[in-house]
């Protein structure tokens, strides 16, 4: 059986804001997570990791935002060897991270309050992302009282608000249902452009990573690998709902997953 299509090869990168060479990771000195990682990710562009559960997607994710060390190798946000978290960097959890007992702004300047920033400056920043994602007037409400989707948001407002260079997302949008995940999906395209920021995308849906991505790392079944990286060549400044239709979307998804179905016959 042939491939529907051949996968865009990646062009060089030369404006890299984040940095991985020759990158391991082994679990307990027995278990070996990530092998000879080397990639590139590309000021103002979205890059999604996608490859087979256990693959090291969201390990590699970690290990670039500080959360975890290498076992070899080396990770370079803006030329500085990554030893652990930073202000450059921040991290948007899968299960949200948010803090019950705090309101919905005190959850978002919990970043801002960390570095010591006066109230009332951190207060007019996360009035401003919150504004942003689309939940201003829940300033004032505690988790419980959201739904998942506007808890989704709210760490994506906390991870604007310290204005990092890189954001990082672990499958961000999977805890909520299928409408909300597009709509979300739309958004993320919208603040990608606006922001111009680096954004590393961990997503386990093929559809998902080919709407969102400028650049698709597929990773090989553990010990992760770089298998492809792909550019799909698709306009995202116009109708982004007009992308699903798209004749190379549809070709792009198809070919992603005739490649990750020889890891699994």
């Amino acid at each position: 059986m042939n491939a529907p299509i051949a996968l865009t090869a990646a062009r060089p990168v030369t404006d890299s804001v984040v940095e991985v060479r020759n990158l391991d990771k082994i679990y307990a000195g027995t278990v070996q997570a990530l092998k000879d990682i080397t990639v590139d990710f590309p000021r103002g562009q979205l890059t999604s990791l996608l490859g087979p559960s256990g693959c090291g997607k969201t390990t590699l994710l970690k290990i670039i935002a500080g959360l975890l060390p290498a076992s070899a190798g080396e990770v370079r946000v803006n030329g500085k060897v990554v030893s652990g978290p930073g202000p450059e960097r921040a991290f948007v959890f899968q299960d949200f991270a948010l803090m019950p007992w705090a309101s919905v702004i005190k959850n978002v300047t919990f970043g801002l309050e960390m570095r010591g920033m006066a109230k009332a400056e951190r207060e007019e920043i996360a009035r401003r992302s919150i504004a942003r994602v689309g939940l201003a007037g829940f300033e004032n409400r505690y988790p419980h009282e959201l739904s998942g989707g506007m808890r989704q948001r709210v760490g994506l407002a906390r991870a604007l608000c310290v204005d990092a260079d890189v954001v990082m997302m672990d499958e961000p949008f999977s805890a909520v249902d299928e409408q909300n995940r597009r709509k979300f999906q739309e958004e993320l395209l919208t603040l990608v452009a606006q922001e111009k920021k680096t954004f590393i995308f961990v997503t386990h849906s093929i559809e998902e990573a080919v709407y969102v991505s400028d650049r698709i790392v597929l990773l090989s079944p553990r010990p992760g690998r770089i298998a492809e990286i792909i550019e799909p060549d698709i306009n995202r400044d116009g109708d982004t709902e007009a992308i699903r239709r798209h004749p190379v979307y549809l070709d792009t998804v198809d070919a992603i997953w005739y490649s990750l179905k020889t890891y699994l016959d």
